[in-house]
């Protein structure tokens, strides 16, 4: 395929210009669900005399289907995008930093999407749409899966459906609620997962942050004993990951412990365990819900994230090596690997 690429980029540049404009048209309606023209040639940074060009063109080719409420991507335009998403990864360069990436760090699998999901909302919901098709391929009938809180997770969530492998899982929060919107915790996130895929779902119903003594009295209570087994149970869990002096800030966690973290040289947090640059736990928050000896323990554990700002927190949560699968986007993954050649490694 690299060799038939780089004949075309010699032979006929234009060609390739084409395609990834118009393969990128198509995927932002994919991911918009609907769109109208203006959004769409505003998003893209081009007129609307063009985008309507090019939308008249996608559609005469039985791609798009075009509505009073906008434009939609057709169920052909869908199949086309899966069929030459290896060939766009190519052109874009994703397909080296997938596994390089993969590689260093032993993964299973590594999916980049283009962009920053930082800059671009359209970015995070890819990250998002991504995530749920990882979800999807990877479980089995009859799971517990486990979910964090967070912005992303939160568009995994918006991006699942009903299917036949997820329809008799059970969804659980990772953790107690985290102080924050509503939105993005993890209790909201693993209901609203189980009533887009027709699922059940198990909530726990204690504060994220907690104090010794209270976490020593909930850890008495029978009925959260019972919860937490069945949370710890979970052999999928899909979470995002934290850079450590935000989360540290979001979490309220106090300025004693916080100036510790920051000497220590956290960058990243992930079930409530705060890492540094090597992947080793500096600091663990008294928090009720999954140990990292259960996530080790799974069959698959799946990480989403994105950012150029998170591709330290990233690369050191991927160095404590409990990860399998990592979907990030192009911003991150390039921090990543930087971080690899700054290190001292050289990425092959």
């Amino acid at each position: 395929m690299r060799e038939i690429l780089d004949i075309q980029k010699q032979l006929l540049p234009d060609l390739l210009d084409t395609m990834k404009k118009r393969y990128t048209i198509l995927h932002f309606i994919r991911v918009s669900g609907i769109v109208g023209r203006r959004t769409l040639a505003g998003s893209l940074n081009t007129t609307e005399r063009i985008m309507r060009s090019e939308v008249d063109f996608l559609k005469s080719q039985g791609l798009l289907e075009i509505e009073a409420s906008g434009i939609r991507i057709s169920e052909t335009g869908r199949q086309l995008l899966e069929q030459i998403e290896p060939l766009v990864k190519e052109l874009f360069g994703l397909t080296d930093l997938q596994e390089q990436i993969r590689m260093h760090f032993n993964l299973k699998q590594v999916v980049i999407v283009p962009g920053d999901s930082e800059l671009s909302p359209h970015t995070k919901k890819e990250l998002g749409l991504v995530g749920a098709a990882i979800l999807r391929k990877y479980v089995t009938q009859d799971e517990v899966i486990a979910v964090t809180g967070g912005s992303t997770m939160a568009e995994v969530a918006n991006h699942l459906s009903s299917s036949t492998s997820l329809k008799r899982c059970v969804f659980v929060p990772a953790r107690g609620g985290l102080g924050e919107s509503m939105d993005f915790q993890a209790n909201t996130i693993a209901s609203t997962m189980a009533k887009k895929t027709g699922s059940r779902y198990r909530l726990l119903h204690v504060p994220d942050q907690l104090g010794e003594e209270a976490y020593q009295s909930l850890m008495q209570d029978s009925s959260i004993l019972e919860s937490i087994a069945f949370i710890r149970g979970a052999r999928i869990v899909i979470h995002g990951i934290g850079e450590a002096m935000l989360m540290a800030r979001r979490r309220k966690v106090d300025e004693s412990t916080t100036a510790i973290l920051q000497q220590d040289g956290a960058l990243a947090e992930a079930f409530g365990y705060y890492f540094d640059r090597d992947g080793k736990i500096l600091h663990k928050m008294p928090t009720v819900g999954l140990r990292i000896e259960d996530i080790q323990e799974m069959d698959c554990v799946i990480g989403v994230a994105g950012g150029k700002s998170k591709g330290e927190a990233i690369a050191a949560v991927l160095k404590f090596g409990h990860e399998d699968i990592l979907v990030t986007d192009e911003a991150a993954a390039m921090e990543i690997v930087q971080m690899l050649h700054l290190d001292g490694h050289s990425p092959s």
